[in-house]
């Protein structure tokens, strides 16, 4: 009696199990896309109002678009971040081109909101103004009851707390201090600061990466192999796999093969067919790159102003693990599938010449995409006229016309926030974590919503909650759970073990038995973290634990071989380290993956400082920092070897104007810019650079001229030179022509 007792336990058990995991999986939904509507080719902007603008916008079948915050509650919003507590604060930009001219642009009127949902009902209904008198805001980081902002132009970050409750910050603090002033476009500036899964935190753009020193309460900063070439968005996988975007170089996603601790690696094939091509359902005859950026029906025929892109990493939505880019020239958003093929990284458009979220409004602006604490996708759409910076809309260009004539200038002052729900799946309440213990905290490391996982992560590490150490090494030693709760999905073991074990790390608990232990776990997601982890130890020359690694090249995972190339880069011995990296790529000698990240090659810069060590100190310093300005901001249109690259930039190799000893030609194009045709070719506009500095100009075309003319012997571009042409022109007002340029002669 008692042995059939027990296996009815066990069967009762085992049903009941499997009835939660099915009643808790994503529904089977049949993915329908919309029929697109006749595209107007030519429409006229009118300002709508937040419901009517929001009936313009298309979605698949079973996808609903929720409105959660619009104008006079906020206005130019560019940014949102969600606190533990799942407020929400948003970055407004009250100064962005409030004419076609964009006067006052850096005043300092620009603030940061907080809005709160009083009532659980999904739209917020109370809004605050947390801090004020900003310039531009462009980083905000939520970290516990403190957010880090940054503004524009300034490479300063402080913290601020509201101490008093009533949603107004009241307290100030410097966490990390640089006094030198970024002097150009807003554009070229880092942005979009993220808490990685590894406890680091990472900007859009720039050579380094910041870890929180919990004691001091400040940011600490440490270097980069290389600096990535983002611009306005970043976000990450589940893994902690950072994607960048470059709108300015029409790169729709970039920097995902491998994380950016390793540099970057871009591969033939990381993209399918027409990926590159998005699919608006509007005409956008108001685009910087002119008629070549448009189709016969005058839609955008490539992604030109990608920002603010969001992996899915919600549990209310049926697309875990998809990227989401917002394209506010095309008014739309993509919807990307992210695939791992024999290791490579490809993303690729599920809807046939058809995006996941389009509008017919042309006001319709989607700057930013955000994962929400109650699962599902939030959009913010800026919701203006003009998109594009006033360096894009300067006298001569073939936007400002376009601008005039539809009176898109005139748009401006508002801004919604949406939220995209799923008709089988409605929100979760949002559950606060703020003012939870660090034993309260843990269970949510395996939260079926990623938000959570990162958010109770960041929040222990910030604490530097040491008491939860026993409970996190029990779970990674004896593969147990401390998921005490079903929180909405069946749950995933492994990545409640990855962040067990990135959480120890940024505990500075990790100790190097663990980790052995950890390179046989069943998850491989877990075995490539404590391969990376162990990289320390290989740096130090540990060569048992080099050996043990080692034993990992039997791995029948691609991921665990390519984390193995990456890792033993890192060992003292760097023959030995080769030797082995060599014997993997033979082992696998198709995959096109293991074979580009294999190669362990010296840094550009310190190639560089081989070709001009010998060079004058002014002249070699002169050729660093420009070597630093090309690759970050020259190189997105001329391409890194400066031969140009279709439809952005022309050549700068050979380039009589650029090459001329005289150098006056490429100092004016680079103050204030070049359109037309240049040699009969059609490209975009060169913006102007007048804001940087005399040193900066002259330091970038010493570079290019002494790098990539071979011109060894000759002297370094003068600061005062640049001076001169500057104060001579300091009036113009409009982009130089080549014509005018030769004349000029």
């Amino acid at each position: 009696m008692k042995d059939n007792s027990r296996v009815f336990s066990i069967i009762f058990f085992l049903s009941f199990t499997l009835l939660l995991f099915n009643c808790n999986q994503a529904p089977h939904y049949k993915d329908e896309i919309y029929e697109k509507p006749v595209i107007n080719q030519d429409p006229s902007a009118p300002m709508l109002s937040p419901e009517e603008s929001q009936k313009s916008i298309y979605l698949p079948a079973g996808f609903k678009l929720e409105l959660v915050a619009s104008e006079p509650m906020i206005e130019e919003p560019i940014a949102i971040a969600f606190d533990g507590d799942g407020k929400m604060y948003v970055a407004e930009l009250l100064t962005y081109m409030q004419d076609i001219d964009g006067t006052n642009k850096n005043e300092p009127w620009s603030r940061v909101s907080l809005l709160e949902d009083t009532n659980g009902d999904g739209k917020m209904d109370k809004s605050t103004v947390f801090v004020d008198s900003l310039v531009l805001p462009r980083n905000l980081l939520p970290l516990d009851d403190r957010i880090i902002i940054s503004e524009t132009y300034s490479r300063n970050f402080y913290s601020y707390r509201d101490t008093g409750g009533d949603g107004v910050a009241d307290e100030k603090k410097l966490v990390y201090a640089d006094s030198t002033r970024f002097k150009g476009n807003l554009e070229h500036q880092a942005a979009n600061l993220t808490w990685n899964i590894d406890n680091r935190m990472y900007l859009s753009r720039r050579p380094y990466v910041f870890r929180w020193d919990n004691d001091k309460g400040t940011m600490l900063k440490d270097t980069l192999l290389d600096s990535p070439e983002g611009q306005y968005g970043l976000t990450q996988d589940e893994n902690g796999k950072l994607f960048y975007s470059r709108a300015g170089g029409e790169v729709v996603a970039s920097n995902f093969q491998q994380h950016a601790i390793y540099g970057p690696l871009e591969m033939e094939g990381r993209w399918a067919d027409d990926f590159e091509e998005p699919w608006p359902i509007i005409g956008t005859p108001d685009v910087q790159g002119g008629t070549k950026r448009l189709r016969p029906d005058n839609t955008l025929n490539k992604f030109t102003g990608v920002s603010g892109q969001e992996i899915f990493l919600g549990n209310r939505l049926p697309t875990y693990g998809d990227l989401f880019i917002p394209e506010p020239v095309g008014r739309l958003v993509r919807r990307a599938k992210v695939e791992n093929i024999n290791g490579k990284t490809v993303l690729s458009n599920p809807y046939k010449k058809t995006e996941f979220m389009a509008s017919t409004d042309p006001n319709f602006r989607p700057v930013h995409a955000r994962n929400g604490p109650d699962g599902c996708l939030y959009i913010v759409d800026m919701y203006r006229g003009i998109i594009q910076e006033g360096n894009w809309v300067k006298k001569g260009s073939f936007l400002r016309p376009e601008v005039e004539r539809r009176n898109l200038d005139k748009n401006i002052g508002s801004g919604r926030i949406y939220r995209i729900v799923h008709e089988q799946m409605p929100p979760e309440k949002p559950i606060k974590l703020l003012a939870k213990s660090p034993a309260e905290l843990v269970p949510f490391l395996g939260h079926s919503n990623g938000w959570y996982r990162f958010t109770a992560q960041k929040l222990l590490v910030v604490k530097q909650a040491t008491s939860v150490i026993p409970v996190l090494k029990n779970t990674l030693l004896n593969n147990d759970s401390f998921f005490n709760g079903w929180f909405g999905t069946a749950k995933d073991l492994g990545i409640e073990r990855l962040h067990a074990l990135w959480t120890l790390d940024g505990l500075q608990a990790l100790d190097k038995e663990l980790l052995i232990q950890k390179l046989a776990d069943e998850d491989t997601r877990v075995r490539c973290a404590a391969i990376r982890l162990c990289e320390k130890y290989l740096k130090a020359g540990d060569e048992p634990l080099f050996n043990r690694l080692y034993q990992m090249t039997d791995d029948s995972s691609i991921a665990i071989q390519i984390q193995l190339v990456l890792s033993f880069k890192a060992y003292q011995d760097r023959e030995m380290a080769a030797n082995v990296i060599e014997e993997i790529v033979d082992t696998h000698p198709e995959n096109e993956v293991i074979l580009a990240s294999s190669t362990i090659i010296p840094s550009e810069l310190e190639s560089l400082k081989k070709t001009f060590g010998e060079r004058g100190g002014s002249t070699r310093k002169s050729i660093y920092r420009g070597f630093d300005i090309y690759k970050s901001l020259c190189a997105t249109c001329h391409g890194q070897d400066a031969k140009g690259l279709k439809g952005l930039g022309p050549a700068l190799v050979g380039s009589p104007r650029i090459m001329s000893k005289d150098a006056t030609s490429a100092i004016k194009i680079l103050l204030d810019g070049l359109s037309g045709p240049i040699d009969g070719k059609e490209y975009g506009i060169m913006t102007p650079m007048k804001t940087y500095d005399d040193q900066w100009i002259a330091d970038v075309l010493t570079y290019i001229q002494q790098h990539f003319g071979k011109m060894n012997n000759r002297s370094r571009v003068r600061t005062k030179k640049v001076k001169a042409i500057r104060e001579k022109y300091a009036n113009r007002d409009s982009y130089w022509t080549i014509e005018e340029l030769e004349q000029s002669k």
